[in-house]
């Protein structure tokens, strides 16, 4: 017989960790005033109870079950590992209006015109909103079913009568339980929303793709257990400005995790993306100074973005450091740099640091090409047009190796780009393109007399 122990649980309303006792501070997301009492479940022991179904030997597991199927997104099914498997679920998360419920409307579409049962379940917009949508981007299908419910139950009855081979939940915040204290998207409905679409989806082998919101911060809202109990965690990047949308996968139990896929969202929908460097370089008749192309990597991708820098001077006591697109931190070091190993006139002058198409360039193999483009435009020397710029550049002044240089040289010249600044030692560790010249440079220095010639370089020489 199960015995049970009465307990007394204190709950953080904001990430769900809890303690045996009240404190002020939460232990885990240091919010203040967050934790509160809770009834909490007694400790249960259970006798040992015979198994429905015995362990198997792993050799005889049927691996057929974990089988992904396409969803007709080519850039998603990048991102999820070559596909939707029957059974899992995935966690889709985003900013508001970044192009989550588009793109899993044209998933649905896509997986409703093949054949299979589709069942999007909106709790944010009335059914009629998401058909406006769905003529809008021609996502209309006849096995595609919409329905508008916030209550846990009528959901779980929709998913009775419907039967779906896919589930789109939009989003778990707005369904509550009735079963379950409180308004919908707080931590114990969030948690038992989650749950009971995770048990059917499991049981049912129903392929599920849930929405959910995210904080100020950028970290997905809820508790972090969310995170946990489901499959596969993709996330929505992009710019309000800019067309570009980026999926990154966060968790994959069915595939890597650093795939990205690319799309272009527009007023007739999200469309995937397969060679996105096109958005991120310039288009212009004559060269111009302050410009210079890199090749960075997302995920496993490589991508070709256009550096802008603009140098103006200033009266002003303290110049600005204006940056959009790259790390400012980085930027000011690189200004640093310039200035105290290449004897830069930087002093009085106003920097501003952009990238061309929403790009976001993290990584410090972008260092040369903002290097490149700062000096282009205190020397107003416009760069070859066909050059790009790869390498990190450290406080002495030298230029530092970075991973993927092949992949990024290959990506370089499949674009037609001619020649590329690498770091020392590139043409020992890396396959060098036959039509693209690769020249090595030690430092900013000898990287900013490739600019030109002449006693305009003098800036640099000291």
């Amino acid at each position: 017989m199960a015995k049970t122990v009465r307990s007394v649980t204190f709950r953080c309303s904001e990430c769900g960790w809890s303690g045996p006792k009240w404190v002020g501070r939460c232990g885990e997301c240091q919010a203040w005033g967050t934790v509160a009492e809770v009834g909490a479940p007694g400790a249960r022991t259970r006798a040992v109870t015979t198994p429905g179904r015995p362990a198997l030997p792993i050799g005889e597991v049927d691996i057929t079950r974990a089988a992904a199927n396409p969803s007709g997104v080519e850039e998603f099914d990048r991102v999820l590992g070559g596909g939707l498997v029957p059974g899992a679920v995935v966690l889709v998360a985003g900013e508001p209006g970044i192009g989550k419920s588009t793109l899993l409307l044209d998933v649905a579409a896509r997986a409703a015109r093949s054949g299979a049962t589709a069942l999007y379940v909106s709790g944010e917009e009335s059914a009629a909103q998401v058909r406006s949508r769905a003529e809008r981007i021609e996502a209309m299908a006849r096995s595609l079913f919409l329905a508008a419910e916030t209550d846990l139950a009528t959901v779980l009855g929709q998913i009775d009568q419907v039967q779906p081979d896919l589930l789109v939940i939009d989003s778990v915040q707005t369904i509550a339980s009735a079963e379950v204290d409180g308004a919908a998207g707080n931590v114990s409905q969030v948690r038992e929303v989650a749950a009971a679409i995770i048990s059917v989806a499991k049981q049912r082998g129903i392929a599920a793709l849930i929405v959910g919101h995210v904080t100020k911060d950028g970290s997905i809202a809820g508790p972090r257990i969310l995170e946990h109990l489901v499959d596969v965690v993709v996330t929505f990047e992009g710019e309000r400005h800019s067309r570009l949308r980026l999926v990154r996968a966060v968790k994959n139990r069915f595939g890597p995790t650093d795939e990205v896929g690319c799309f272009d969202l527009s007023d007739a929908g999200i469309t995937g993306l397969p060679d996105p460097s096109g958005l991120f370089l310039s288009q212009r008749a004559a060269p111009v100074s302050g410009t210079c192309i890199t090749a960075t990597v997302e995920g496993r991708r490589p991508l070709l973005a256009e550096v802008q820098a603009l140098v103006a001077a200033t009266t002003a006591p303290q110049p600005r450091r204006a940056t959009s697109g790259v790390d400012s931190a980085r930027v000011a070091m690189i200004t640093a740099v310039l200035e105290r190993r290449a004897n830069a006139p930087l002093k009085g002058h106003d920097v501003y640091v952009s990238t061309v198409g929403g790009v976001r360039l993290r990584e410090p193999s972008s260092d040369l090409a903002v290097a490149m483009a700062l000096a282009s435009a205190i020397l107003d020397i416009p760069t070859d047009p066909q050059l790009i710029a790869i390498g990190e550049v450290g406080l002495a002044g030298e230029i530092r190796p970075v991973p993927g240089v092949e992949r990024r040289l290959a990506e370089a010249s499949r674009l037609a780009f001619t020649t590329a600044l690498v770091p020392v030692g590139t043409r020992g560790t890396a396959s060098i393109p036959e039509r693209l010249e690769v020249i090595e440079v030690p430092d900013v220095t000898s990287a900013v007399r490739r600019l030109g010639a002449g006693p305009r370089l003098a800036v640099v020489d000291g």
